[in-house]
């Protein structure tokens, strides 16, 4: 029986996706670094959180501000996200923890949506040990954000 053409494409977005490199260590900037460290001796995130977020530190480049691509996931961006787990898209915007506020769609750069993607770049799709489950997010988009 010959395969229909949908079908191999269909298979082979599949094996795109699944196999689609991510950044091979994330970039930060020496406060987001430092930050991240604090969050982590005061256990403010679940065991498997704690060692994907001890691991990425130990690779991270870190780097100044002014030198962080545009593309990097940081705090005063906005972020579009594609959850593959939930077939969902969202936007947000990361910012201090001082100025979160979900309802306008600000996130703190240490919540748990942030910490997952913090570093990566526009194309990285990250398999994240959240609270509810592990979950496969895709960075569709950053755009400077100024509130």
């Amino acid at each position: 029986m010959p395969v229909s053409r949908h079908w191999i494409i269909g298979r082979a977005a599949a094996f795109i996706l699944k196999f689609k490199k991510m950044t091979s260590n994330i970039i930060v900037t020496t406060g987001i670094y430092d930050a991240i460290k604090d969050t982590l001796r005061r256990k403010k995130v679940s065991i498997e959180e704690e060692k994907r977020l001890a691991e990425e530190l130990r690779k991270a480049k870190q780097v100044r501000r002014r030198d962080l691509p545009a593309d990097v996931v940081t705090v005063e961006r906005k972020v579009t996200l594609k959850d593959h787990t939930q077939n969902l898209e969202n936007e947000y915007i990361f910012v201090s923890s001082v100025r979160a506020n979900p309802k306008k769609n600000k996130y703190s750069i240490f919540s748990e949506i942030a910490l997952a993607v913090v570093g990566y770049k526009v194309g990285d799709i990250i398999d994240w040990p959240f609270k509810d489950g592990e979950r496969k997010i895709e960075i569709l988009k950053v755009e400077p954000w100024k509130g």
